[in-house]
């Protein structure tokens, strides 16, 4: 099984080409999983990137 990669929001941001206050809505509304400490989010690329994804799929299918 693959190692779970954790990045900081600002890499999530990137990753996933949105913003970083994106990146902090979807983890408050639970749409993705914050990981890491107070002060310092993680997020697991894997699972940002499936959400990335589905957002994308949605948007394509409103056209």
């Amino acid at each position: 099984m693959p190692e779970t990669r954790f990045v900081p929001t600002k890499l999530a941001a990137l990753a996933a080409n949105v913003t970083e206050a994106t990146i902090r809505k979807w983890a408050s509304r639970g749409k993705l999983t914050r990981h890491g400490t107070p002060g310092r989010a993680l997020y697991d690329i894997e699972e940002l990137l499936a959400l990335r994804a589905a957002a994308q799929e949605r948007a394509a299918r409103r056209g």
